[in-house]
């Protein structure tokens, strides 16, 4: 059986909500690198950064990075609708993909954890960073629903990981009100998306107080 390590909250919800798409059976370990739990020791042993979502497959291979997660269940699941079959729209997909990863999620960690890039940083610097840090996360993510519309899903005309990590992703630092001022059309989008029905208790479960 696959392994899926993360905890409530967590970009580890793109990967279970893909799990649910794609029919697959997981079992599920709690485990954050803010929270010590014998879900982390056992995380760290098989993913030094202890990052979350980790997937170890049933080969007993580990996969690391969300974006990376989602392509590989694409591809290896295709009946799933999680990637296209059609090279040139799962091209996309892809890029999609890997622009939340590398922009939208990496931001976020600017923002939560200042300290990995200024040492020591005093009240006003923490600030600073973290004051342009949001707002140009809520930037890029208008970046993105300009680049990314709706077809009707942003992986075209089935539900797919694209829509599952965007859905993740924006649900941290403010970017679901940021982009419902400037971007409604798309907020409402990510709002449908989490609460299909193939995926709306994996959203009950992280989100419980939406």
């Amino acid at each position: 059986m696959l392994t899926l390590y993360g905890t409530q909250g967590s970009g580890s919800a793109a990967v279970e909500a893909a799990l649910a798409v794609a029919g697959l059976e997981a079992r599920l370990v709690d485990a954050a690198s803010w929270q010590p739990s014998t879900g982390l020791d056992e995380l760290k042993r098989i993913n030094p950064l202890a990052q979350i979502p980790t997937l170890v497959l049933d080969d007993g291979s580990v996969l690391t990075e969300s974006a990376a997660i989602l392509i590989h269940l694409g591809l290896v699941h295709p009946e799933s609708g999680l990637l296209a079959v059609e090279p040139s729209e799962r091209a996309q997909q892809i890029r999609g993909l890997v622009y939340v990863a590398a922009n939208c999620y990496a931001g976020i960690g600017i923002l939560d954890y200042p300290e990995r890039w200024v040492p020591d940083p005093n009240d006003a610097v923490r600030q600073a960073m973290q004051t342009r840090g949001r707002a140009r996360l809520h930037e890029l993510w208008q970046i993105f629903a300009d680049q990314f519309p709706a077809r009707p899903w942003l992986s075209g005309d089935r539900l797919g990981a694209l829509d599952l990590l965007a859905a993740t992703v924006s649900m941290w630092s403010g970017a679901r009100k940021a982009l419902a001022a400037s971007r409604p059309a798309f907020a409402r989008l990510l709002a449908s998306i989490e609460a299909d029905s193939r995926v709306a208790a994996v959203w009950a479960r992280h989100w419980p107080q939406r």
